[in-house]
């Protein structure tokens, strides 16, 4: 199997952790968290090389060309996850085809074990796409204004989105377009290739492939880490 690219999302700022700095700029384990990412997505024998995402103007950016033996590259994004992922897919090489499968992995998920995208690839590329996720455990409730549970939702059949989620370059580009054409901003790519009418696989992968979002999450990915290889 050909090695894939990988498209990493990096333009966002991360306000709910709060601070100066973008989160993917905030030290983890003693380094910015998404060169954690990074090196755990070029550690894998099945990805080809990264494209990461900036936004205008980064200066943090610590201009990482290389990764091992994995070439690593950059775009500016827009004001969207969205934006920014088209952004990426438009900048990869001349030698990644429109049919080509390209991976889309959240900076902020420094945890995602290599058996997962291994799992993830062999699995989607014969489904024409999917991502990893989790079916959801927890009882779900739905609040009012009031801040009170008002209603008990079913969780059967219903999951939790992890990364990376895995489309055919062409195709991804192609749905992203429509969507924002159409004034909808998706929050995830399996979103957009839903809304043009594909169904992703899903694939189970591990629950420790956490997202950092909150101050919070440092402690427990640094934790996760060493843990999760």
């Amino acid at each position: 199997m050909a090695p894939l690219w990988c498209v990493v999302p990096a333009a966002g700022r991360g306000t709910r952790v709060g601070g100066d700095l973008p989160k993917q700029y905030l030290p983890l384990a003693g380094r910015p968290l998404i060169l954690h990412t990074l090196d755990r997505l070029a550690a894998h024998p099945l990805i080809a090389g990264l494209m990461v995402v900036l936004g205008a103007g980064d200066e943090l950016w610590p201009s990482v060309g290389l990764l091992g033996s994995k070439p690593v590259l950059t775009a500016i994004g827009g004001a969207e996850r969205c934006d920014s992922v088209l952004a990426g897919l438009n900048a990869l090489p001349s030698g990644v085809g429109e049919d080509a499968f390209v991976l889309v992995h959240d900076a902020a998920r420094p945890c995602v074990r290599e058996a997962d995208i291994t799992r993830l690839i062999e699995r989607g590329v014969l489904a024409g796409g999917g991502l990893l996720g989790a079916p959801l455990r927890d009882t779900l409730k739905r609040a009012g204004a009031d801040g009170r549970s008002h209603e008990t939702e079913p969780r059967d059949h219903r999951w939790r989105a992890f990364t990376p989620q895995m489309f055919r370059r062409g195709d991804l580009s192609q749905a992203l377009r429509a969507a924002s054409a159409a004034g909808v901003t998706v929050s995830d790519e399996a979103m957009a290739m839903e809304r043009v009418g594909f169904s992703p696989l899903l694939v189970e992968g591990a629950e420790d492939n956490i997202k950092v979002t909150t101050a919070a999450d440092f402690a427990l990915a640094e934790f996760l880490l060493p843990r999760t290889k």
